[in-house]
Formats: C-alpha cells, structure tokens, sequence
C-alpha cells in the first residue's frame, strides 16, 4: 500500500457497519449491458467496496476479486468471509498501485464521493488489460436538481454532527413519510413529477433497502454529481464498446473495453 490521495472518513466505515446492500437487482440494473455471467472465470478488481455488498454478489462467479477500499474494508472483509477467492486491500482507489492488470475493473456508487474522480477513473483504467472491461456507475447531475440544491445543503448545514445511529432513525422517518406520496401522487401516469422514474424502484424495494438509500445521501461526506460530457471524456481514448446510459433519470451507468 502507498500513501493515499484521500483522507479515511468515519462515515463510511460507520454507515456500512450500521446497514447493508441487498438487492441484486439493483446491482445488476447498474452494471447493464453486462451480467452477472460476463464476471465468470475472471479476475476482477472492484474499485470501493463499501460493506463488501457487490463483493459478495459476484464471489460465486468470478476467478479472483480484488475488493480495495479505504474506509470499511474490515467490515467487507467480516461479511464475505466463507469466500476463498477474495483479496481485500486497505488502500485508496486514487493512488493504488498494484501492479496487476484485470479482466474486468468496475466500481459501483463510489467514485461520486472521491476527492477526484476524474484521477479515480484514470486509475482505474491503468489497472485494466488489454480487451478488459471498465464498469462504473455513479450519480448523475441531470435530474438531480433538488438532491443538489436542497438535500446536499441541508446535510452540511445541520446533519455532519450528528452521530450515525440518530442519522439513520431520521432516515427511518424520511423513508416512513416518503411512503404516502410514493404510493399515491406517484402511482398516476404524471411523468414531469421530479424522480418519478426512480420512485419506480423504490417500490420495488423493501423498507430497510429505502433506508439505506436516504441514509446514503444523508450520510456521505461529500458528492460530485457527474454530468453526462465528463461522462463521455471518461470514455475517450482508445477504447471500444462505449455505453453510457442514463439510469432512471438520476445516475449514470458508463462501460467500454480497453483496446
């Protein structure tokens, strides 16, 4: 391990010891076009962990994973260990160095929250063979004015002092009073409603798995928002197979094969 770029932040390691990831698909949503199948017999490094969540939806196919985070590595490592094809690295996605080139390189809702995620992209990619796969998705800038303008402000204004536990019971209410309009308001066919398209999902999900996503946004530390033309300069280069698409209106999911 060398320096890191970042500094750890508490927050991860706490919300990931607090809650956990488990909707499959989600994730496989998220990696769209690829498939659980497309990890089979490869060595796969996963750019932020987390919890170990998506760590532990792909163990059962792929050859090797290489699971690297700076904050919640422990509590990866704790929750996927009746898998043997797992390395876990305490290390920083901006400055890694491990000189070992993947099949497959992807990152799952992380690299928003990087000090950089431009140079974690770029890292990403130097770690990626020849004919390997690069997977990212992340939060968009379209379509998420009001997380922006309101949500994000609110969060720094009043909620980076209160302590994990007391965040996610208020997270808990946030989700319980989403509910009504959520099932109300937005089961008519009124498609200029902000989020309608995510709400779709939110449906589809069990209360604990809303929580996690209105603790997520409560939560995290810091958040850039990708807009669609850093998206595409992400993609640029030598590369083929380029997809970008928008993902229920308020994420971005980006893929291509390194030439």
């Amino acid at each position: 391990m060398i320096n890191p770029s970042q500094k750890k932040q508490i927050e991860w390691y706490e919300q990931w010891s607090l809650v956990q990831d488990d909707s499959l698909f989600l994730f496989q949503d998220w990696i769209y076009p690829y498939s659980l199948n497309d990890f089979s017999g490869k060595n796969v490094l996963e750019c932020g962990c987390g919890g170990g969540q998506h760590t532990s939806f792909l163990a059962p196919y792929a050859k090797s994973i290489t699971s690297v985070d700076l904050n919640a590595i422990a509590v990866a490592k704790e929750r996927n260990n009746e898998f043997n094809n797992i390395t876990f690295i305490d290390d920083d996605i901006l400055s890694m160095s491990l000189n070992k080139k993947f099949d497959i390189v992807f990152s799952i809702g992380v690299i928003h929250h990087t000090d950089d995620p431009d140079l974690a992209v770029k890292n990403m990619v130097r770690h990626v063979k020849s004919g390997g796969k690069v997977i990212i998705w992340v939060y968009s800038k379209e379509g998420n004015f009001l997380v922006r303008s309101l949500v994000e402000p609110m969060r720094k204004l009043f909620l980076t002092k209160m302590s994990r536990s007391s965040l996610l019971l208020l997270s808990k209410l946030i989700t319980f009073l989403m509910y009504f309009p959520i099932y109300t308001i937005y089961l008519a066919k009124l498609k200029f409603l902000p989020y309608y398209e995510y709400f779709q999902n939110f449906r589809k999900l069990s209360f604990y798995r809303n929580v996690l996503n209105v603790f997520d946004k409560l939560n995290a530390p810091q958040v850039q928002f990708i807009d669609r033309s850093r998206a595409e300069r992400w993609t640029e280069g030598d590369n083929k197979d380029i997809h970008i698409s928008h993902y229920k209106g308020v994420s971005y999911r980006i893929s291509f094969t390194k030439n």
